[in-house]
């Protein structure tokens, strides 16, 4: 069951997929008509799963899923990996490697290696104070406080000095 993201409780389980390169406006419309079809149709064990989702800095999907509701299952996060594949494939973007980083630059999103973010750390290009997108967070309250965060406050920090 499609429902607004912003609807979703706080303690929601939610899952964020970050791209590689920023998505165009006609591909921002063309993912979110599939993800309203995916979303409205996605179920555990038959059972409807109340979910929502927001495309963030045309880089960014996340998925919220109402676990007090009906929790997702084994095979609902698979459908839900699945589906975020055919993205990848479709798109030719990569969404799943959690090795890479995205902060802000002004108002532009970076999107780095680990291995060159850690580079760009040593060579002081990024600091404690650089805005990082911590895509560890694993609720819809930690998504709004935790998520855009100084890399000060997050698991980036033990990159800086």
């Amino acid at each position: 069951m499609l429902v607004e993201f912003n609807t979703l409780p706080e303690e929601s389980r939610v899952w964020i997929y970050q791209s590689n390169r920023s998505f165009t406006e006609q591909e921002i419309e063309e993912i979110s008509n599939k993800l309203n079809i995916f979303v409205e149709n996605w179920a555990a064990h038959g059972a409807d799963l109340q979910a929502g989702y927001t495309v963030i800095y045309k880089r960014f999907i996340v998925i919220g899923l109402n676990q007090d509701m009906n929790n997702a299952t084994g095979c609902s996060i698979d459908a839900s990996v699945h589906f975020i594949q055919q993205l990848e494939k479709e798109y030719n973007v990569d969404l799943m490697d959690k090795m890479n980083v995205s902060y802000k630059q002004g108002e532009f999103i970076a999107y780095k290696t680990l291995t060159d973010f850690r580079k760009m750390a040593k060579d002081k290009a990024v600091s404690k104070n650089t805005i990082v997108f911590n895509n560890l967070v694993n609720t819809v309250a930690e998504f709004k406080e935790n998520w855009e965060v100084p890399a000060s406050e997050s698991w980036h920090s033990r990159f800086l000095n």
